[in-house]
């Protein structure tokens, strides 16, 4: 992160994530409440198909596996690492090809102003994974999955929580649908609250209703209830002092009519 600034506010500091993200330190207890996830599950692309069932239900994948990790039309391969009635785990590898959901005009998202962001017209591209490897935990029956990031060094830098719809899974595929919002909390216990501005002008524009908008925050909060101690699963130090296996080779896109079309309009960063 950088560009802290001493905003005295009751949320906190705010700062600029170094992917261009406002950032606001949290301050204070979470304050929970129940969320409606039906509301939530209007967003998911596509719809909930005959055959998919909810994560955390048989069959289960094995170590090493490969799955399809869905983000609507955003597919990422990636390494099983845990498959069970608790959750998910998997390792996205760096240098990884993905297929990414970009502005047709050639802009990257963050180069979009707020207020356009949430009406350009984007489509399917070939990219791939920027930085190091990272692994992830989609926690059963959570509207949350949890990124533990490293430094270059091998340091533990922290955890990200992306604000996202429960995953429901397919053969060796899991579905989900980002909502916007994320959390990061540091090494410290820290807690910052990132694109609460983006999540604004989805609003704005009519993307999103207020009443989605108030359950994603809603959703935000019991993550950070649920993950307030740091301890148990999915932020005990077993995850933060994990690496994969020396011969897990960085898992290709499969050759299907969508990452074709994604590879005909080039390659970008992701």
């Amino acid at each position: 992160m950088s560009d802290t600034s001493g905003d005295d506010t009751t949320a906190g500091d705010t700062t600029t994530s170094d992917s261009g993200g406002t950032m606001t330190r949290l301050v204070g207890p979470a304050a929970p409440r129940p969320v409606d996830l039906g509301l939530l599950e209007t967003q998911r692309w596509p719809g909930p198909d005959d055959g998919w069932r909810w994560h955390g239900t048989r069959p289960f994948l094995d170590p090493g596996d490969v799955l399809l990790w869905r983000y609507g039309p955003r597919v990422e391969p990636v390494r099983v690492v845990r498959d069970d009635e608790s959750g998910l785990v998997v390792w996205l590898a760096e240098h990884t090809d993905i297929v990414a959901w970009v502005p047709t005009d050639g802009r990257r998202l963050r180069e979009i102003p707020l207020a356009e962001r949430f009406t350009v017209e984007c489509g399917p591209a070939l990219g791939r994974w920027q930085g190091g490897g990272i692994l992830r935990l989609a926690p059963t029956g959570r509207p949350w999955s949890v990124w533990l990031f490293w430094e270059d060094d091998g340091t533990f830098a922290g955890h990200y929580v992306n604000i996202e719809l429960p995953h429901r899974r397919q053969g060796a595929e899991t579905a989900t649908r980002d909502l916007v919002l994320d959390l990061w909390r540091e090494p410290d216990g820290t807690w910052w609250l990132k694109d609460a501005d983006e999540l604004e002008a989805a609003v704005d524009c009519g993307r999103y209703s207020r009443e989605l908008a108030d359950e994603v925050l809603a959703a935000a909060e019991w993550a950070r209830t649920d993950l307030a101690d740091g301890a148990g699963w999915p932020l005990d130090d077993e995850w933060t002092q994990w690496r994969p296996p020396a011969d897990w080779t960085v898992p290709p896109l499969p050759d299907t009519d969508a990452v074709r079309v994604a590879r005909s309009g080039g390659t970008i960063g992701a």
